[in-house]
């Protein structure tokens, strides 16, 4: 006879067997991509970028390709 374990087992024993071979950042990124998101992504780029132009745009990427270590 198979033995069933509580899911909340399971999910422990295979979240230490996933960062024993893979390590956790890379077992935290595995399971993010089984979350769904939350709030509306669509409104809250609009609101994040509304004042920004193209030009604003352009300057932004030739900044951070000058210096890939200041992304704020």
């Amino acid at each position: 006879m198979i033995e069933t374990r509580p899911l909340a087992e399971i999910t422990a024993l295979a979240f230490k067997a996933l960062y024993k071979e893979i390590g956790i950042v890379n077992t935290v990124r595995f399971i993010n991509q089984f979350t769904i998101g939350y709030g509306d992504y669509t409104q809250e780029r609009a609101q994040l970028f509304a004042d920004m132009s193209l030009d604003d745009w352009i300057s932004e990427i030739k900044r951070m390709k000058k210096d890939p270590s200041d992304h704020n």
